[in-house]
């Protein structure tokens, strides 16, 4: 196991960033059918468990793989 340290403060170069924002946006996309909490926790499930996030800026700190 290799500890690979993330930039925390610069956004352009942390891909977990853009897991959230894609994960933000298809929330909003579907927004208008949440009419509880847990509707919302449903679907932020679904963007991020249920999908492979393959961003070049995970590439950039060397090979990327997290097996899950």
């Amino acid at each position: 196991m290799t500890l690979v340290r993330l930039a925390p403060n610069a956004p352009e170069q942390n891909p977990v960033e853009d897991v959230w924002l894609q994960a933000k946006q298809f929330i909003r996309k579907y927004a208008r059918m949440c009419t509880k909490f847990k509707s919302v926790k449903l679907l932020f499930g679904l963007v991020t468990h249920l999908q492979t996030f393959a961003f070049p800026k995970a590439f950039m700190y060397g090979y990327c793989s997290c097996p899950i």
